[in-house]
């Protein structure tokens, strides 16, 4: 049962791969629209799949739900806004490198002032 669901689980990131790749943009209305009919994702030929303005946007989890495939978040990568390793390494390693900089002063080598001006009519010479 479980092979089952992952055998569709991968014909479908196929389809669903071939389907961004092949889609055409149209950039006069700003949207991107499926050139061939894609049956296991529930798509037709013709169909917006990306828009800039007032569109619902297409979710590979939507199609999975359609399919009725259980548990759809152990086949997505995490959302990016919810958490994984790139925002645990942002909230938590960054942060603390962050605080370190600005506890520590810089002591260095101050560089040499420049020659005063004599009244805006050119420099001192000494």
């Amino acid at each position: 049962m479980i092979l089952k669901q992952k055998e569709l689980v991968d014909e479908l990131k196929v389809e669903w791969k071939r389907l961004w790749q092949e889609r055409v943009d149209d950039k006069l209305r700003a949207e991107g629209i499926a050139i061939d009919n894609y049956n296991s994702l529930f798509i037709d030929k013709g169909t917006v799949i990306h828009a800039t303005r007032d569109f619902k946007v297409l979710t590979f989890r939507d199609i999975l739900e359609q399919h009725e495939i259980e548990n759809t978040e152990r086949y997505l990568p995490i959302d990016p806004q919810v958490g994984g390793w790139g925002k645990f390494v942002k909230d938590n390693i960054l942060s603390q490198r962050q605080k370190r900089r600005g506890n520590c002063e810089f002591v260095g080598s101050r560089k040499k002032k420049q020659q005063p001006q004599k009244k805006g009519r050119g420099w001192l010479h000494i």
